[in-house]
């Protein structure tokens, strides 16, 4: 037994250390967050075009079209029907839309139909008097557009046409019946201001995504 000298100070009684696993045995454990599950975007080859229908507000109950422009139209439908244009359709947009009046749709079962009816077209009108002020579309033949100004002209095949849908897309807008088969008369309408195809074309598109009004 070891004697304290008086000057010495008592030692302070050693603490115990409680270990790391008691510590962690009696520590309450936390809970582990769960985050939602991420929804990944599928890709932009695989998406959907969204189609919305066209509905404007203050759309005049008669049509607002020219004769003359109507009159154009149908003559389209009468040379479009001579080379056996598939699901031929008028649409009377006056008031509807800038770029024209009537739009023209049809379809061919091929590019060499497509082709052809681009070219028929283009030349019964010509004979006529009528020159188209723009074309675009000849050389892929899937989609072709003739912008004769007051009147534009959709030449699809068949595929494309059902995946752009202007038919739904323009639901609302008058049918004018397509007429029997005969060629089309001498008219010399005046010409509206120049419009490139791709403007139209855009124009089209573009209404796929915007709100519907």
């Amino acid at each position: 037994m070891r004697i304290r000298a008086s000057h010495e100070k008592p030692s302070a009684k050693p603490t115990k250390k409680k270990s790391a696993k008691k510590a962690h045995a009696h520590a309450k454990p936390k809970k582990r967050r769960v985050l939602p599950p991420t929804r990944q975007a599928a890709p932009v080859e695989d998406r959907p075009i969204p189609v919305r229908k066209v509905k404007l507000a203050n759309v005049p109950s008669e049509s607002v079209a020219s004769d003359e422009a109507r009159k154009l139209a149908v003559d389209i439908a009468a040379a479009a029907l001579e080379k056996k244009a598939v699901g031929l359709e008028i649409l009377d947009v006056a008031g509807r839309t800038d770029y024209a009046d009537f739009l023209v749709l049809m379809s061919g079962r091929s590019d060499r139909q497509v082709a052809a009816l681009a070219e028929g077209i283009e030349e019964a009108l010509r004979k006529s008097g009528r020159r188209a002020h723009n074309i675009e579309g000849r050389e892929s033949a899937r989609w072709i557009l003739i912008d004769f100004g007051d009147v534009v002209v959709h030449v699809f095949q068949e595929e494309i046409r059902s995946l752009y849908d202007l038919e739904g897309l323009w639901e609302d807008a008058r049918r004018v019946p397509p007429p029997s088969d005969s060629a089309p008369t001498t008219n010399n309408c005046p010409s509206a201001p120049t419009r490139t195809a791709s403007r139209i074309r855009s124009a089209l598109v573009t209404r796929k995504s915007s709100p519907t009004i």
